[in-house]
């Protein structure tokens, strides 16, 4: 069984066979284990435009991470999210490849879901304590959404493909990404609290 954390109600790990999902109408700051997990917690706080909210998010990164921390999977996050340094955590390579995350427990990586289905590069950090952990496809993948022909260049890059998606399409995960990270999850080995490793 794999918990998914802090997904989107009626998403992609709705119905599916050995997932339990929490989505909005669970608070997914109250999973207490057993099972590996997949988090997906709110980004909006931790993102560059975050302004003065920065970080303010009830806690949902913090306990994402003690999640994965305990009881083993992944978490998946923007690329430069600022949770990254808040929490000690080194940023991945853009290029691609696991490295070490700083924290001497897990790993992290640099990863677009274009290469997934995902109709813009949406460039994502993963954060993953697991026994396995999965060559993915890296690199720049090519988005599905071009530039509006007429348009200035330098202001569509400033815009971006993924502004100009509903806030729906943006946050989706594609199934083929989803896949990678439940496997992921699946290869989490089992593990003890972190409180009882430590007595």
């Amino acid at each position: 069984m794999i918990a998914a954390l802090y997904v989107e109600r009626g998403g992609v790990y709705l119905g599916l066979d050995g997932v339990d999902p929490w989505d909005e109408s669970r608070d997914a700051r109250l999973y207490a284990g057993p099972w590996p997990v997949v988090a997906h917690p709110p980004c909006e706080r931790w993102g560059r435009w975050a302004g003065e909210m920065a970080g303010q998010d009830n806690g949902c990164f913090e306990s994402a991470l003690r999640s994965v921390r305990t009881w083993g999977g992944v978490l998946e996050h923007p690329e430069a999210s600022l949770a990254w340094p808040v929490f000690g955590l080194i940023r991945p390579l853009r290029g691609g490849g696991w490295s070490a995350a700083g924290d001497g427990i897990g790993w992290t990586c640099c990863v677009e879901q274009g290469h997934y289905g995902h109709r813009a590069r949406k460039a994502t950090w993963l954060y993953a304590v697991a026994s396995t952990l999965p060559a993915l496809t890296w690199g720049r993948s090519d988005p599905a959404i071009r530039p509006r022909p007429g348009r200035d260049p330098k202001r569509e890059r400033r815009i971006g493909a993924v502004q100009r998606m509903c806030r729906k399409e943006r946050r989706a995960t594609p199934v083929p990404f989803r896949d990678e990270l439940l496997a992921i999850a699946r290869s989490a080995a089992p593990r003890l609290p972190l409180a009882l490793e430590a007595a």
